[in-house]
């Protein structure tokens, strides 16, 4: 969850706002609208700061970017779209300001490209207002101790997806590598005809002070979301698949180095996992 209504009152510089030169009027946040759900106030305004008129219009286009936030590429992604496509219901509108447009498409800006996007012209951040003015900015000295930095994926070309790992095999990779995540994967179709996928998770190796096992778990679903081409491939069909996921960090990027099927009947993978703790590696 997000700071309670983007922090927007400790983002707010001057008083001077942004007028549509339209009559606007306030509406419930739909739950459709997921990637502004739940983020600390319940209304919006319509038309928005993105010129849809419509909630049908709004949830559409907005669909579009849930791949962008669940991709972790910034924490404050999810703010800077929401400011737009669900502007908070005060007497006037307020934008995000420059330095938080430019702070989320350059770190955002790579895992369009990796989608094969590019930063749209109707984000370009020279069309926001100057930090000096009132607008939704990022978050003080005082509270970005409060953000956890976590590595985060980076856009690759697909490992190849082996089928057969012997017990040794499984502790050398191991001891070569610095996380190994078990992942029952499985896609599912949602509105929009936008492509979501089921991920359960679960870490078998963690090299100590890398993360932990649960941001673990949501590193490799944000890696699945950036390298979606990979992620298509291992959810071929509807049929859930079973994945050890293993690669390391570097430099605090995530780099996925193999992905090896996990068959009911492999027991060799099975029974690696449960030796690991007691094993040694030379």
């Amino acid at each position: 969850m997000l700071p309670a209504a983007f922090l927007l009152i400790s983002a707010l510089r001057l008083v001077v706002g942004f007028d549509l030169g339209l009559s606007t009027k306030c509406v419930a946040i739909p739950k459709e609208m997921s990637i502004c759900h739940d983020v600390g106030y319940s209304e919006m305004r319509l038309p928005n700061l993105m010129g849809h008129t419509s909630l049908a219009e709004a949830v559409a286009k907005s669909a579009g970017w849930q791949r962008l936030v669940g991709s972790g590429c910034h924490p404050y992604a999810r703010a800077f779209l929401c400011s737009l496509f669900a502007p908070v219901c005060l007497d006037t509108f307020i934008q995000p300001c420059q330095s938080i447009c430019v702070a989320v498409r350059d770190r955002c800006a790579p895992v369009l490209g990796c989608h094969g996007s590019h930063w749209p012209s109707s984000l370009e951040c020279d069309r926001f207002p100057a930090d000096e003015d009132i607008c939704l900015g990022s978050l003080s000295k005082e509270q970005k101790h409060i953000v956890k930095v976590v590595p985060k994926p980076t856009c690759q070309i697909c490992p190849a997806f082996e089928e057969f790992l012997t017990h040794k095999n499984v502790l050398d990779l191991f001891c070569t590598n610095n996380f190994a995540v078990k992942v029952k994967l499985s896609r599912k179709q949602t509105a929009f005809s936008i492509q979501e996928y089921n991920v359960d998770c679960r870490a078998e190796l963690i090299t100590p002070s890398l993360v932990l096992p649960y941001d673990a778990c949501s590193m490799i679903e944000q890696w699945l979301l950036v390298n979606e081409d990979c992620t298509q491939k291992m959810t071929h069909t509807h049929r859930p698949m079973v994945y050890l996921i293993v690669g390391t960090t570097v430099e605090s990027n995530v780099l996925v180095h193999q992905v090896y099927r996990w068959p009911r009947w492999n027991s060799q993978l099975t029974l690696s996992t449960q030796k690991w703790r007691q094993h040694k590696c030379t």
